[in-house]
């Protein structure tokens, strides 16, 4: 299912989550570590800076006991003028001055790290006090404390460890179940959509009950299958309806040769020819209807070129005689750009449909109309009803009364008609009059340059 390494969404989201906590979790602990340590430093040099000031006291006032007291494990000595340890606590007994360093003058107490302090095996925190006007000059208290480490304690850092591996763990999970329960409509629209043939089209995905991108999704799917099932009607029907109008005038014809096979002597052979040519020209036109109609699905393009409306129903009208009078009302200059051949093609399927329903006359229109090109067609006959008109496009469509009159016609030049017109940029469609079908095409009007 996963090509590649590629992992799946969920264990992607969940790692991408976890980094993203442990970095939290980490910078949580450094800023907590940090605060922590600078609490228990303040607070030890506090603690040292009381028993520094303690032993001043009692230096100044004459009892300075020897040894000194440890409180709290700090190691304290006083170092007199001449470098010499005057009083230390038992742990410093016999051991040298544990620092040398000694406050500026402007101040009597600082503060460094030493490892270790002369003396000690350890780092300590010391603190230098000075005392002033003392036997032979300034003397020197230095009380040290154990160095407070970075991490300030074992405990704190397990305690921390094991806060972020418990959110972590949280993380995870969480994480894990909300892609989950995220994805779970995702997997249900994949699910019905893998279970989808195009003999089952009438199916559709589930459509979550949030409103969210997912929903979304589902109804957009929802919405090409939809499409997708129309199409799928359509090209049944269209197959369903081209089989019929197919196999109808071959079953004439094979009728015709058949019925002169049993009675060869009683047959008319001309007569019979000719009504076999009939059926034949029948099939032709179908077959040619069809075979425009897979170009123009195909976006199959033929040479550009201007074209003089006028012009083309001028020729077409000499080509050939109609069936009922064709008066025109051409205006001169209408021209559009497009394919010849095939306009040529759009305007014959417009005649010959009005001919077929006219009863006494067609008259073709050629105008312009706001920078469009105006080509109309109108018949005499029973028309088309305002709610057949977009009927009558679709492919092999016929209206009733047509098919009683209308043994002639394939019901595919219309929707080549309109299909060759939105090629060309245009619109082709079955306006009102007051009697009969009023087609009308219009195109963008193609002014030549130069004029």
């Amino acid at each position: 299912m996963f090509r590649g390494k590629a992992w799946p969404l969920r264990a992607r989201m969940t790692l991408l989550t976890c980094s993203a906590m442990a970095a939290t979790c980490l910078a949580a602990g450094i800023l907590v570590l940090g605060g922590i340590r600078n609490e228990v430093v303040s607070y030890e040099r506090h603690r040292t800076e009381k028993v520094a000031h303690s032993v001043l006291h009692q230096l100044e006032r004459g009892r300075l006991r020897q040894p000194l007291d440890s409180p709290h494990g700090i190691l304290v000595q006083v170092v007199d003028a001449r470098g010499r340890v005057v009083a230390s606590v038992p742990e410093l007994a016999g051991r040298p001055p544990m620092a040398a360093f000694q406050p500026a003058e402007d101040t009597s107490m600082q503060a460094r790290t030493l490892c270790p302090p002369r003396g000690v095996d350890r780092c300590m925190d010391v603190l230098a006090l000075r005392a002033y006007d003392q036997p032979g000059g300034d003397w020197m208290i230095y009380a040290a404390d154990d160095a407070v480490p970075w991490y300030t304690s074992g405990v704190l850092v397990a305690f921390l460890i094991a806060i972020s591996l418990a959110l972590l763990l949280l993380t995870a999970i969480g994480t894990a179940r909300t892609v989950d329960r995220t994805l779970a409509p995702v997997e249900a629209i994949r699910a019905e959509l893998a279970e989808i043939t195009a003999s089952d089209t009438g199916r559709r995905v589930p459509v979550p009950k949030t409103r969210d991108e997912i929903r979304l999704l589902a109804e957009t799917v929802n919405a090409t299958l939809a499409r997708l099932d129309a199409s799928l009607t359509q090209m049944r029907r269209f197959t369903s309806d081209a089989s019929h109008d197919l196999r109808t005038p071959i079953a004439a014809a094979r009728a015709q040769v058949e019925e002169a096979l049993l009675y060869p002597e009683e047959t008319d052979w001309p007569v019979m020819a000719i009504e076999v040519l009939h059926s034949l020209d029948r099939l032709q036109a179908i077959v040619t209807d069809l075979l425009e109609l897979a170009a123009l699905d195909a976006g199959a393009k033929q040479p550009i070129e201007t074209v003089d409306l006028a012009a083309l129903v001028t020729n077409e009208l000499d080509r050939r005689p109609r069936r009922v009078p064709v008066t025109t009302s051409l205006a001169s200059g209408v021209t559009v750009l497009g394919e010849p051949l095939r306009l040529s093609r759009l305007l014959t399927n417009l005649l010959d449909n009005a001919e077929r329903h006219a009863v006494s006359e067609v008259r073709v229109t050629v105008r312009t109309e706001d920078r469009t090109a105006v080509l109309e067609v109108l018949d005499d006959g029973s028309g088309i009803p305002p709610e057949h008109r977009e009927l009558v496009f679709q492919r092999f469509t016929r209206l009733d009364t047509a098919r009683n009159r209308d043994s002639g016609g394939t019901g595919l030049g219309l929707p080549i008609a309109r299909q060759t017109a939105q090629a060309h940029g245009g619109t082709l469609d079955v306006e009102d009059s007051p009697k009969g079908a009023r087609l009308v095409l219009r195109l963008p009007l193609h002014t030549p340059s130069g004029d």
